[in-house]
């Protein structure tokens, strides 16, 4: 059995969902099919989550939402009658849409995941259909009726171990199940939503329930490259990567699979395969949990923007028992978790997502630290870019370190921060934002320029 799992691109009308319906009925072991929302169907298209959301916030104001649900419906519709279906799930869509809007509101986050999830459960219903049509067997399953139980962590919901005992039922299905990703139930019946992107994660708990000998995910791209195509348009590509090493990319920037689909495949041992849609015969990436890789070789390189740091030093730092925990026990209590925290003997850097880091919170942060630590210095600084080269084949290699160095020396750019995990697969750095593109440039023609 295969499980594979088709991203928004590949779902944005009735044509890429005809090419989704081929794929599948190319080879009969693909028997589960998990389906985003429609994504863009051109450049300025918007997708139908993002409508979703309007909508969502429209209603939270008791502001008009019919023009936003008539396109939302209507994106359905065109769908609908684009693969010749005659039995209406529009209707059926339109009726649950409308439900949910009038639902109860004094939950934000319980009120925005249901109104989300609507475009993943909409389109599975309507792609069932569609396969129907083309002569398939298949079936919309709802994740409820299924098992798939998560925490009520809204909008960032985790997987109960308990489901899984349920869900590995589905390895028996004789049907093609279209199985709706992003979403779950809560223990009592409330729909909880992984983080954006989610539908990777629900693709990879599959896998790992029904014991997949193979996870496809099928995106818009004929491989994984080295690189972001947007800052080197001709980056060299990767036909195989580890799971360590996807893991550590997708955390900073490699957008291609969500950073926590790759848990629940780690734990069973399942292979990950990143297929194109639109040429599904393309090589495409597979993820693997080894590899024979060349000493010294850098897999790839990946860089994030939006990060920050909170610098304190204080004399004497490293003699001071319990000094690290109460810092983090100072942003666990103002609700903050923090990426990394480089040292050294008298002072720590925190790096943080500046997303959740307003000047009032980094505030109250920062008066917490001086004044209940006693430090002598601290400050922050915005508009830190996070810069990653990962490889198995560092591990222990003499001189990269100084091939990097010597790369953003020559981009004329300052590293504000290093640190390299104890994996020693991946190393770190700390630039500027404005610095990225020009460092990363520099790392690829030091690393791949030859290639």
């Amino acid at each position: 059995m295969k499980v594979c799992k088709f991203g928004g691109s590949s779902l944005a009308d009735s044509g890429q969902i005809k090419k989704i319906i081929e794929i599948v009925k190319s080879d009969e072991v693909r028997k589960i099919v998990v389906v985003s929302a429609p994504g863009k169907r051109f450049d300025d298209d918007i997708k139908v989550t993002d409508l979703l959301i309007e909508c969502a916030e429209l209603a939270l104001r008791n502001d008009p939402y019919d023009d936003v649900l008539k396109a939302i419906v209507d994106r359905f519709v065109e769908i609908e009658v684009g693969l010749g279906i005659v039995e209406k799930v529009s209707d059926e869509i339109q009726k649950d849409l409308t439900s949910r809007l009038l639902a109860d509101k004094s939950h934000k986050g319980r009120f925005m995941d249901s109104m989300m999830a609507a475009g993943e459960d909409s389109n599975a219903k309507v792609v069932a259909a569609g396969m129907r049509v083309a002569g398939l067997n298949a079936k919309y399953l709802n994740p409820k009726d299924a098992g798939m139980i998560l925490s009520d962590e809204f909008g960032n919901a985790q997987l109960l171990n308990e489901s899984y005992k349920e869900l590995a039922k589905l390895a028996d299905t004789e049907e093609i199940i279209v199985f709706p990703g992003f979403f779950g139930y809560t223990k009592t019946g409330d729909v909880a939503t992984f983080p954006r992107g989610g539908s990777d994660i629900t693709g990879a708990i599959l896998a790992a329930a029904v014991k997949a000998e193979e996870y496809e995910n099928f995106t818009d791209v004929d491989c994984v490259v080295v690189v972001d195509p947007r800052i080197v348009p001709d980056a060299v590509p990767i036909y195989e990567m580890t799971y360590r090493e996807m893991r550590e990319l997708s955390y900073t920037g490699f957008n291609v699979l969500h950073d926590e689909a790759i848990i629940p495949a780690v734990k069973a041992g399942i292979p990950i395969h990143i297929k194109n849609t639109n040429c599904p015969s393309a090589k495409g990436t597979r993820v693997v949990p080894d590899r024979d890789a060349q000493h010294g070789q850098v897999a790839a390189i990946s860089s994030s923007d939006g990060f920050c740091t909170i610098f304190c030093s204080k004399y004497l730092m490293n003699r001071e028992i319990g000094f690290g925990r109460k810092v983090l026990q100072i942003l666990e209590e103002e609700g903050v978790s923090f990426e990394h925290i480089p040292s050294g003997i008298d002072n720590m850097s925190i790096i943080l997502d500046e997303e959740f880091l307003d000047d009032s919170l980094a505030s109250k942060i920062m008066d917490r630290i001086k004044n209940e630590l006693d430090v002598d210095n601290i400050y922050i600084e915005r508009g830190l870019s996070v810069i990653m080269i990962v490889g198995e084949g560092m591990h222990l290699t003499v001189g990269l370190s100084a091939l990097a160095s010597q790369a953003f020396a020559n981009a004329n750019v300052n590293v504000e921060m290093i640190n390299q995990g104890s994996s020693e697969i991946s190393i770190m750095y700390g630039v500027k934002s404005e610095d990225r593109i020009n460092a990363v440039k520099s790392l690829y023609k030091t690393f791949f320029g030859d290639k």
